[in-house]
């Protein structure tokens, strides 16, 4: 090695965050590159925020841009609410990476590309007719041009593999090159390797020597002539893991079926992207969970009814279309009163639409896409952190008011990830619940005076038989009513159940001045670019504020007052203006809708823009 060119010859620049985007073909392990860097990022200390973004084909054809698989990755010093506006750095392993994902690096960025990835044949499939990395068409980036697979096949030249698995090292190659750019723990990667490919010693072998390979390449060569370091996040002290938005939410139900002493129960049918909750949950028989994969998502949502009737947890997961088919046997819920979290990882639609993209416009469904009056409770995630939560609290609201809740949640939120300070089990709120046993008095639609829960009677519980079914019920006996008058009051009493958990949600917090010239208005997913904006435009003396719900069937109750005392209400969201018609339609405020379709979250940018044109009038 000439010592001319090792890393203490090379000076370390100091960064407070940094962007990195990695993309390739489907096939070329982005996705895995992008969450072993997450890992040694958050091992690092660093706050972060994630955006991986695949293609809906399992297998498109290679180089094509639509087969583009992605991953952003923002982790910084200070707290970080997106995965980043715009990448510092691009990671290309071909030209359709290169062309898919050149707009939304910064001006001045760095591109960093698989030079034997850019053939004839993948510049033709790019849609470039010549290479753009030969003439003046990146002259406003840094290139490198790194010879990853080339280099991956000599660090692997002695161990008789085949082509195509030593092609798939490469990523590990790319991946040792950004730990050493940015001064990243190989340790947990390392760690991983032996344990994913246990059986296969070759594998780890060849994994191993890739990552090692791009590390001390980015050591030894004289094209990098400068390394990073981005300096541990104030956190607040507590154990701390890495996690997705879907791990979380499963985590969440897992914890609150064992603060409620209750057997969990998930009957889901897989979907993109909800089909993680599925495999995360299963992991969990331990823990008394029992998972099914019914054969189509009726059968499912009915099976997780028929668990909740014998006194489990019934839990459903599925996205836009299988909610769809779900909407009967939540309606069939709805009347019989019984708990039951569906949780809908929304996705873009309408149909099979986007299934791989982002989108939250399945309010209106989860509000209203029962047939009659068929009213229950909603919430929605706002973080990948803030799924355990709201997980927890669907469980809570679900089993006290005996209804059926939905938890509303997108595919940026579930594959997305960021640092998790691990709750305590005792700071946990207990869970009560008291099934009936006494058969004197007992009827099954006496309501609770202050909820109006009806009684949860398990069926074998002695002289405690009762019916239940799609049929209206007569108050409190249950028994089967057609009588006009009591319909009146059993959809009376269902509404006002759900109205009543307002007095049993937190109120609404105002993020800034509670009062002034423009609040923002936001839920779910969008919440890290809101606050993200918020910030910025505070920091200039900008008269804005912020809102996020997180309960939106029953809403706060003190939304309105706060409402009320803003002259611009500005509401953003990945539909066409679903939550700002609730809006105006409730409160008679002139709520703005600010609306994106495009199967991406909004950039904070975005956000600033449109504000800024709202407080010019």
């Amino acid at each position: 090695m000439d010592n001319n060119n090792s890393t203490q010859d090379k000076k370390t620049l100091t960064l407070e965050d940094v962007v990195i985007h990695f993309a390739g073909d489907s096939g070329d392990g982005m996705q895995l590159t992008g969450s072993q860097f997450t890992t040694s990022s958050a091992i690092a200390g660093n706050d972060l925020n994630t955006f991986p973004d695949f293609p809906a084909e399992i297998r498109a054809p290679a180089g094509t841009t639509y087969g583009v698989s992605g991953f952003q990755i923002h982790f910084g010093s200070r707290k970080i609410h997106t995965p980043g506006d715009t990448s510092d750095v691009l990671v290309a392993m071909n030209p359709a990476a290169l062309r898919v994902n050149l707009k939304h690096l910064r001006d001045g960025g760095t591109i960093i590309v698989n030079n034997q990835g850019f053939t004839p044949k993948n510049l033709k499939l790019a849609g470039y007719e010549k290479n753009p990395l030969d003439d003046d068409s990146l002259s406003n980036y840094q290139i490198h041009r790194v010879d990853i697979s080339k280099l991956t096949a000599n660090a692997l030249e002695d161990l008789n593999l085949g082509s195509k698995i030593v092609d798939r090292c490469k990523n590990f190659f790319a991946l040792g090159l950004m730990y050493w750019m940015y001064n990243r723990p190989i340790e947990p990667t390392l760690s991983w390797i032996k344990v994913k490919f246990k059986n296969k010693p070759e594998l780890i072998e060849a994994n191993t020597r890739a990552l090692k390979a791009g590390l001390h390449y980015g050591d030894i060569t004289e094209i990098f002539t400068t390394r990073y370091e981005v300096r541990p996040a104030k956190l607040t002290p507590g154990a701390y893991r890495n996690i997705t938005g879907n791990t979380a939410l499963a985590l969440g139900l897992v914890a609150a079926a064992q603060k409620s002493d209750l057997e969990l129960f998930l009957g889901a049918y897989p979907i993109t992207p909800a089909s993680d909750v599925l495999h995360e949950l299963s992991q969990f028989k331990n823990f008394n969970v029992k998972t099914f994969q019914a054969e189509d998502e009726i059968a499912a949502v009915s099976a997780a009814i028929g668990a909740s009737y014998a006194g489990g947890l019934g839990i459903t997961a599925t996205s836009g279309p299988g909610m769809a088919l779900k909407m009967e046997a939540i309606g069939l819920a709805v009347m019989i009163e019984l708990p039951l979290v569906i949780a809908n990882i929304q996705r873009g639609g309408p149909s099979t639409g986007l299934p791989t993209k982002t989108e939250q416009a399945d309010l209106f469904q989860a509000m209203f896409g029962r047939n009659s009056e068929a009213p229950l409770c909603v919430l929605a995630a706002s973080t990948p952190n803030d799924c355990f939560i709201m997980a927890y609290e669907a469980v809570r609201i679900a089993v006290k008011y005996m209804t059926p809740v939905i938890l509303l949640s997108d595919g940026y939120i579930a594959n997305g990830a960021e640092p998790w300070r691990i709750p305590k089990a005792s700071d946990l709120e207990k869970i009560d619940i008291k099934f009936p046993t006494n058969p004197e008095n007992f009827l099954p639609y006496k309501r609770d005076e202050k909820t109006l829960a009806r009684p949860w009677a398990i069926p074998g519980t002695p002289n405690m038989q009762h019916r239940v079914g799609g049929l209206e019920k007569e108050d409190k006996t249950g028994n089967i009513s057609y009588d006009a008058d009591n319909h009146q009051k059993m959809v009376d009493y269902r509404t006002e159940k759900i109205e009543r958990i307002a007095n049993d949600i937190p109120d609404a917090v105002v993020h800034g001045d509670i009062e002034g010239e423009l609040l923002v208005v936001g839920w779910g997913s969008t919440h890290g670019a809101i606050t993200s904006a918020i910030e910025r435009l505070r920091l200039n003396g900008k008269s804005v504020s912020h809102v996020h719900l997180r309960y939106l069937n029953p809403l706060p109750k003190n939304l309105g007052e706060i409402m009320y005392n803003f002259k611009n209400i500005l509401v953003p969201e990945l539909n066409k203006g679903q939550l700002s018609t609730i809006l105006r339609s409730k409160y008679l405020v002139p709520a703005i809708g600010y609306n994106k379709v495009q199967g991406l979250p909004f950039k904070a940018a975005e956000l600033e823009n449109k504000i800024e044109e709202i407080l010019r009038g």
